[in-house]
């Protein structure tokens, strides 16, 4: 483990993680009949501890460098502002179009089950729980993913929303406010390795997902523009090593959006000058080329994001290695590390694999990062 004085480096995170784990049929079970009122809180917890415990040692024993809680606490990656503030309702919000891979079926819309009805407010810190347990517990090195204040784009709803706020940027000026916050508590717990989850910033590359932003009065070149400078002073916490993530939908094996990172690496990798490392979906063609990596800057790394969460299938070794020469034509290999390209379980149901494929995905990862990163 790191001390506080340490700050981690990309030869510490080699294999690395994006954040949430498969649940466990047992504490799907537990949270339902707590919200039901059938199971006090304290047995509850109990119950999300355990599923915690074996989180870690799932990634542990799968050989990872780096190591998170699963999000076994979340019912959405995005719970540190879904599941802990005031302000965001469980209720019918905006509705999303999710595709499956080629011959999965008709595209699936989604109504969100939250939206803002509020002026946000903080209730618990959610992260610093996460934080403090997982410490205890972990023996690598241990990362809290937060989202992105501009992932509330998704739940603005220019019915409800605008009772509290006029303009959805500000509303993403009080999250990011409360994200700031949690990033420097974090910090002062020990923390010193913090995810922000920006999945947003490239699905507006995709015209179909920009035109939805629009359509919500949000413009999605104020969000490639005020939205980064404000991801950006989330991540001026000192001591700390920031990543951002970056993914294209990830809900029961569906994406959500399509296109290369050349349409925003330019104003996303150049101007977010407080993160570390840029964690990048790169496992299918909707990803485009590596051509993009050149204009990461030199003192950045990038985490591959090479190995599906979405399929059972597990890509090969050889692949990977391939695929890893390729993106080293465009970005120095001493800077890279791999991981999967998004989480197991985004939201609480999880992807369509079971938990076998889940540690067979994480000792891949594992070991090509160690073989062709490493030394």
């Amino acid at each position: 483990m790191t001390t506080t004085s340490e700050v981690l480096s990309i030869s510490d995170c080699r294999a690395d993680v994006v954040g949430s784990m498969l649940r466990p049929i047992a504490l799907l079970e537990a949270r339902q009949r707590w919200q039901q009122g059938e199971l006090h809180t304290s047995d509850y917890k109990q119950v999300e501890d355990r599923a915690v415990d074996e989180a870690i040692d799932l990634q542990q024993r799968c050989g990872m460098d780096i190591v998170t809680d699963g999000e076994m606490r979340r019912m959405f990656f995005t719970g540190v502002v879904t599941d802990a503030l005031e302000g965001i309702e469980l209720t019918a919000g905006q509705t999303t179009t999710w595709h499956g891979e080629e011959g999965s079926g008709d595209p699936l819309s989604i109504q969100l089950p939250v939206a803002v009805t509020g002026r946000l407010r903080r209730r618990r810190s959610l992260a610093s729980e996460e934080f403090s347990y997982a410490r205890a517990r972990a023996t690598q090195h241990l990362k809290v993913t937060l989202p992105s204040q501009l992932m509330l784009s998704y739940f603005w709803s220019p019915e409800r929303s605008i009772g509290a706020y006029l303009d959805p940027f500000a509303l993403f000026a009080d999250a990011a406010e409360i994200i700031h916050a949690e990033a420097r508590e974090l910090a002062a717990l020990g923390c010193r390795y913090i995810q922000i989850d920006a999945p947003e910033l490239i699905t507006v590359a995709d015209p179909t997902q920009a035109h939805y932003f629009a359509s919500q009065g949000i413009d999605p070149e104020r969000m490639l523009e005020e939205g980064i400078e404000l991801i950006n002073a989330c991540a001026d916490v000192p001591g700390v090593r920031f990543a951002m993530h970056l993914c294209r939908g990830n809900n029961h094996g569906r994406w959500l959006a399509e296109g290369g990172y050349e349409a925003i690496s330019r104003r996303v990798f150049t101007r977010a000058e407080n993160i570390d490392a840029f964690a990048l979906e790169y496992d299918s063609p909707r990803a485009g080329g590596f051509e993009a990596l050149s204009d990461v800057p030199d003192d950045k790394a990038v985490i591959l994001g090479l190995v599906s969460t979405k399929s059972p299938a597990i890509e090969g070794a050889a692949e990977l290695a391939d695929r890893i020469a390729g993106a080293a034509r465009y970005f120095p290999r001493e800077q890279m590390a791999v991981s999967t390209q998004c989480g197991f379980a985004s939201e609480q149901s999880g992807n369509p694999i079971d938990t076998m494929v889940q540690e067979a995905k994480l000792r891949l990862v594992a070991d090509v990062a160690h073989k062709e990163l490493s030394g």
